[in-house]
């Protein structure tokens, strides 16, 4: 049974994770995988992402696949419990899981019902295809794809990550206005995150903590 937990911004949902994961997570191991944000400027999310998996008691075990070796990446992913896909280019990130052959590892460690949790690009990542991204991803980043945007097909559905956001709420509306009539779209803030538990797909969002 497939196990997904994806998000637009991680931090903004990491209180929603334990209750996900149905199970004790205390010194779990993840495997983070930040190559997304290679290409980019802006890679605060990184770090951020990465306190908060430690902040709920996760090791974390980075692993950066475009200076890894090929055992490296497969034993990583096989032997971690969790797998976490960081933020960035989506375009970037697709040429690299192919360029590595991770996709594959991914793909099978996620049919074997290892929980993966993805954030923006890690989301976006596991659509058919990822085409729609063009809006809000320079493709221009990843000259191997060729524009073939074929991406893990492990969902049916296209995630939009950061809808109604700052920097991303122009982009957000424009994929809407664009794919809404050809595509299945769900669209969540930085405060929600789509969970799926084989056929059970859920958009959760974390409840803002009232003023006393």
């Amino acid at each position: 049974m497939n196990k997904l937990f994806l998000t637009s911004f991680f931090s903004g949902v990491a209180s929603l994770f334990q209750d996900f994961a149905g199970e004790d997570i205390t010194g779990k191991t993840v495997t983070f995988i930040p190559t997304a944000a290679i290409p980019e400027k802006v890679t605060f999310y990184v770090g951020s992402d990465k306190k908060s998996l430690q902040k709920l008691g996760l090791v974390v075990d980075e692993l950066e696949i475009t200076t890894a070796t090929q055992e490296e990446i497969k034993n990583k992913l096989e032997t971690n419990d969790y797998i976490f896909v960081s933020g960035g280019n989506t375009f970037y990130l697709l040429q690299e899981l192919i360029n590595t052959g991770t996709d594959k590892i991914i793909k099978e460690q996620i049919e074997k019902g290892k929980i993966y949790i993805g954030a923006s690009a890690g989301s976006m990542i596991l659509s058919p295809n990822i085409e729609y991204v063009n809006e809000m991803d320079d493709r221009e980043k990843a000259p191997a794809l060729k524009n073939n945007f074929t991406a893990l097909n492990v969902i049916d559905f296209h995630p939009i990550p950061h809808f109604g956001n700052v920097p991303f709420k122009k982009a957000g509306e424009k994929i809407i206005e664009k794919y809404n009539s050809t595509l299945k779209l769900i669209s969540i803030s930085n405060a929600q995150v789509i969970t799926v538990k084989g056929d059970k797909i859920k958009i959760e969002t974390k409840e803002k903590k009232k003023k006393s």
